[in-house]
């Protein structure tokens, strides 16, 4: 019989709370308010639309993931840099507003000495989850985005949701991609 001693399960205990706390403290992500839009024309059908607040503290680098959807995002305090899975990294900082669509894989960096803080709304189908994290946290190019991506030997560096045999193979993800066509509102009195 095997018997576990109160210093080892105490041990393990403080360690997990230690971790948890951790991970808690540096990125915090608060949902402020959920809804389902039963006929929005962005995903043309029923949405879930999600409020929420996220809180990166200084020195955090989050995990590779995409959004299933779209997403619009403020950044009211600090400043935080989005690392895009195929090398890009725009600094957003305070003020200014930017989207993360397309499922592109990315991840958010606080490379500043304050926390960044966000607003950020989800519009995506019904049922999607608002992040999906890519196994074993690796880094992935994609998905791509436009036929300009597919020039050249651009094809080359997408490796999500999977590589490309030659540009051809590229092109033909890129037409095939569901496209969302949506009436701009007027504004009849400017």
């Amino acid at each position: 019989m095997k018997i576990i001693t109160f210093r080892k399960v105490s041990a393990a205990v403080i360690g997990l709370a230690a971790l948890s706390l951790v991970v808690y403290a540096t990125t915090i992500p608060v949902i402020l308010g959920v809804g389902i839009n039963p006929n929005a024309p962005l995903v043309d059908g029923p949405a879930t639309v999600t409020f929420r607040h996220l809180t990166t503290t200084p020195g955090d680098v989050g995990a590779w993931h995409y959004h299933p959807g779209v997403v619009h995002n403020v950044v009211i305090a600090g400043a935080i840099k989005v690392e895009d899975g195929c090398g890009d990294a725009p600094t957003h900082t305070t003020g200014q507003a930017f989207e993360t669509s397309e499922g592109r894989v990315h991840r958010a960096i606080n490379e500043g000495t304050v926390d960044a803080v966000e607003y950020n709304v989800f519009i995506r189908e019904q049922g999607k989850p608002l992040t999906r994290f890519i196994p074993n946290n690796e880094r992935r190019c994609g998905p791509v985005s436009n036929r300009g991506e597919c020039k050249g030997n651009g094809w080359q560096r997408f490796d999500f949701p999977y590589s490309f045999a030659d540009q051809g193979q590229c092109l033909a993800y890129v037409i095939g991609r569901q496209r969302v066509s949506l009436l701009l509102p007027d504004d009849p009195l400017q």
